[in-house]
């Protein structure tokens, strides 16, 4: 295949996608072998740009499809033109008449401004109730999708009128569960969807069960984390005289207003928004404890007595990181991590820890990646560890310490 001089499409391509609403989409084929981290970064924003701009083209057809004729039509002219399955063209047909209704949104997609995803984020949301989408196109404009989700589900409680409980309530409508066995592998599938509050409930109970099977596994005979999620699973269900695991059940968080001396703000660990209304419920329930502590008073600060997070650090953790700080993994999957390791003196104090993931953990102490806090924000973050192989085809980065697969160690 023969290509055009490297970057000679950049700029062309870059007018060509930015043209505006009801432009053409051309990026041309380039070899981006060699390239610059710099030049594929700005091909991939490209790319980008072209993507959300072909999703609005065919988001107006499928819909004036459906406007022409019906929805059932649409789909049925989707399956047939794009091959795809039955689930994803009644899911575009969907997602386009929705899109249909929103001005703004649709306007947004169809200059590249805003991602795919959130702008059917964004008509999701619409089908719900009430939402400001000015604001919402705004943030789609800045926000990352995990930021961008948060920012439209606390609107969406804003607006509704009720604190939220229509909205959960669809929720638990909606709840559903299939198990059945693959006909090309003759194992079981079991697939399931839940409400934000039981699914959160049910990751955690899970989570604690493969911490329990982890703890007991043989270091040099692991299962992987698929097996023993599976496996956490099984026990569960067909050995239920074992019981759960110890471990934190739920996590439901508040503020405090002083002034007006109520709670505010409840919302699970990774700050999802939950009406007052079924805080309190909860509260209720004999296995879920909400927690009321002081930084100051708890004992969060445990030095070089114990290795492990306490419950009470677990806790303050899931309220201040919310997610693996490295990829988003829900806190249910997450360890504690000594920033300041273990190994060369760091205490197990809250300030010197930090939630991160199975995977996450072993790029710090396997690969050297790096923690380190915003000074604006104080949240923190993983970093790759600089560039192996710079420009000048030296290396000026090694791991300081190489562990071994099976000799891995936690920090």
């Amino acid at each position: 295949m023969e290509f055009p001089p490297p970057y000679a499409d950049d700029t062309e391509a870059q007018h060509t996608v930015e043209s505006g609403c009801g432009a053409s989409v051309c990026i041309e084929a380039v070899d981006v072998a060699g390239q610059s981290e710099e030049r594929l970064r700005t091909r991939i924003s490209l790319i980008g740009r072209a993507e959300s701009k072909l999703a609005a083209m065919k988001s107006q057809a499928v819909a004036e499809i459906a406007c022409q004729h019906d929805a059932v039509a649409a789909e049925r002219i989707v399956r047939e033109e794009l091959q795809s399955s039955k689930r994803a063209a009644r899911h575009d047909v969907k997602s386009a008449e929705r899109l249909a209704a929103l001005e703004a949104t649709s306007e947004a997609l169809a200059a590249g401004d805003i991602p795919q995803d959130h702008a059917r984020l964004i008509a999701r949301a619409s089908s719900d109730g009430p939402i400001d989408e000015e604001a919402l196109v705004t943030a789609a404009k800045e926000q990352n999708f995990d930021e961008f989700e948060k920012t439209l589900r606390r609107q969406q409680q804003d607006l509704s009128g009720d604190d939220g409980m229509a909205i959960l309530e669809r929720q638990k409508q909606s709840r559903t569960s299939r198990m059945f066995k693959s006909r090309e592998t003759g194992m079981f599938v079991w697939s399931a969807e839940f409400d934000p509050v039981a699914g959160e409930h049910i990751a955690a109970v899970v989570a604690a069960k493969e911490r329990d099977l982890w703890n007991k596994e043989d270091p040099k005979a692991r299962r992987t984390p698929q097996q023993r999620g599976a496996d956490a699973l099984a026990e569960l269900i067909l050995e239920p005289e074992k019981g759960k695991a110890k471990g934190i059940a739920l996590v439901l968080v508040a503020d405090y207003d002083a002034a007006s001396r109520e709670l505010a703000n409840a919302r699970l660990s990774d700050g999802t928004p939950l009406p007052m209304e079924e805080l309190v419920r909860l509260a209720l329930k004999a296995d879920i404890f909400p927690a009321v502590f002081d930084a100051k008073t708890q004992d969060l600060w445990l030095g070089r007595k114990r290795r492990t997070a306490s419950d009470a650090q677990r806790i303050a953790l899931m309220v201040r990181d919310q997610v693996c700080i490295g990829c988003g993994a829900p806190p249910s999957r997450c360890f504690s991590h000594h920033v300041k390791f273990w190994r060369n003196g760091g205490p197990t104090d809250y300030p010197n820890l930090v939630l991160v993931c199975n995977d996450c953990h072993h790029d710090i102490h396997d690969d050297g990646w790096q923690t380190t806090q915003e000074p604006d924000t104080g949240r923190w973050k993983t970093h790759p560890p600089p560039d192996p192989f710079p420009d000048t085809g030296t290396t000026t980065w090694q791991p300081a310490q190489r562990l071994r697969p099976h000799s891995r160690q936690m920090a």
